[in-house]
């Protein structure tokens, strides 16, 4: 959650039950409005919009029903979570609520700790789907950036290793974002089809059997750990025979929910519920919550994916028309050209970095100096047949910051050697390049006041860059 005190805007003609929630709330750090009627409410809310909304929905004038219709026909208003409160318990009436707009439904007499949990829960999704909105935003942007720039790439030859380039950056892109909608599909359907049951299911729960249910919650939050097949194996096997020791029925199942909810650790304070007919039941709705945990989780992981390939897009494809040099770290340039080409080195290529630490900056045309990397990583990448081990070294040498790249290939015949900085010159098949790329390569390095070399032998090719400090 943000540092940021999140506002809840809360909803009821009942003094009592304001005050209560109000108190609560408060307590755990929240900002609250309270507000004793549906057309105050509407107001409030599209004045100043809070982050998320309570709502009684018996009330006079106008009920909560009609309240989160208005709510929801609103733009500025509209994708506010409204949880109704209410003391109405039959099934017609949770269902009208959903139909409205709301995403959740607490029946009075209600738990604090529910109403907090339930708070909480939604405001984490609301943030997660307001990072994938502007996630999604962000890629449309650099997306669009990419195509204005498009002209400009066909006429350098950067375009050529640009062809490959696009498709795997097109596939580190969707690839998070199926992720993504597979997690908030794996949600949507947690709370459609388990939401319904679930506050019958608690208040059938005995005081006792709720704290348990409560302590398993606390247990899921803090599993972070992934593990193999072969590791799940063995602690389902280890763990089903401690459980069937204390004379557990279906140990071999409680076993494979519990490896599966990551809680397989000190489970000596379960065996108590897990001997009550309920246990199983509380177990499968507990791990019905871990399936929640799960996607939140996986959500988190392809979102940051999804950055880091917005962020070397971005540094790619920026073109600085100043015409001055700026100070930049070489290291960072290589790494943005790493990133997009991690869909073709992912599949057989071992990339090993050797960056010397305290490598200083120097004054440079940065954007040029990808277009550099990029062609040696490509020709190294073509030159293996996508195959073998790129070793890349950056280390201040004298008044010169030298990278060197070297690729396990076919290596370059002696013959050949003196040709490939020639313009024009290539030994790839027609339409596999123009035979400009290395020309350039040295173009852009003696712009720099720099220098190149290349040493080659059979299965051994390394392309030395040397700039000055």
């Amino acid at each position: 959650m943000n540092d940021k005190k999140k506002n809840i805007l809360v909803v009821d003609d009942t003094p009592e039950n304001l005050q209560l929630l109000v108190g609560m709330l408060s307590e755990k750090g929240y900002e609250v409005r309270p507000v004793p009627s549906g057309k105050l409410a509407i107001s409030g809310a599209q004045i100043f919009p809070p982050d998320l909304i309570l709502l009684d929905i018996m009330m006079p004038g106008m009920d909560g029903y009609e309240v989160c219709k208005q709510l929801k026909a609103d733009e500025r208003t509209k994708d506010i979570p409204v949880i109704f409160i209410s003391a109405l318990s039959d099934v017609l009436d949770k269902v009208k609520a959903f139909s409205v707009g709301g995403v959740d439904y607490i029946t009075k007499p209600f738990q604090m700790e529910e109403v907090v949990a339930r708070v909480e829960t939604h405001l984490a999704l609301r943030s997660l789907q307001k990072s994938l909105e502007d996630k999604n935003e962000e890629l449309a942007s650099t997306l669009q950036q990419l195509k204005s720039t498009q002209e400009e790439l066909i006429q350098s030859e950067k375009m050529a290793a640009l062809g490959q380039l696009i498709a795997g950056v097109a596939h580190e892109i969707n690839t998070p974002l199926g992720a993504i909608t597979s997690s908030v599909r794996n949600i949507a359907n947690f709370w459609k089809e388990y939401l319904l049951q679930f506050p019958a299911f608690l208040q059938k729960l005995s005081p006792l059997r709720q704290s348990d249910f409560l302590t398993l919650l606390q247990k899921l939050s803090q599993q972070d750990t992934s593990l193999s097949t072969r590791e799940q194996r063995q602690i389902k096997k280890s763990l089903a025979s401690q459980l069937q020791s204390h004379n557990i029925e279906n140990a071999t199942t409680l076993a494979n929910f519990l490896v599966a909810m990551g809680v397989y650790e000190d489970i000596q304070s379960l065996v108590p519920l897990l001997k009550e007919p309920e246990g199983e039941d509380i177990l499968k709705t507990s791990y019905q919550f871990a399936n929640v945990q799960t996607s939140i989780r996986n959500i988190t992981t392809a979102s940051e994916r999804a950055s880091k390939v917005v962020f070397a897009l971005k540094n790619y494809a920026r073109y600085d028309s100043t015409g001055y040099k700026v100070e930049a770290q070489i290291s960072e340039g290589i790494e943005t050209v790493l990133t997009l080409y991690h869909n073709q080195l992912k599949q057989g290529v071992r990339i090993i970095k050797n960056y010397q630490d305290a490598v200083p900056s120097i004054l440079c045309y940065p954007d040029e100096l990808n277009q550099v990397w990029t062609n040696l990583i490509h020709n190294a990448l073509q030159a293996m047949d996508y195959r073998g081990t790129l070793t890349i070294e950056v280390k201040k040498q004298d008044s010169y910051l030298t990278v060197s790249m070297t690729d396990t290939g076919k290596g370059i015949p002696p013959e050949i050697m003196p040709k490939i900085f020639r313009p024009f010159f290539t030994t790839k098949a027609a339409g596999e390049g123009s035979g400009l790329g290395l020309d350039i390569v040295k173009k852009i390095i003696t712009k720099h006041q720099g220098k190149i070399e290349v040493e080659s032998v059979p299965g051994q090719t390394t392309f030395i860059v040397s700039l000055p400090l």
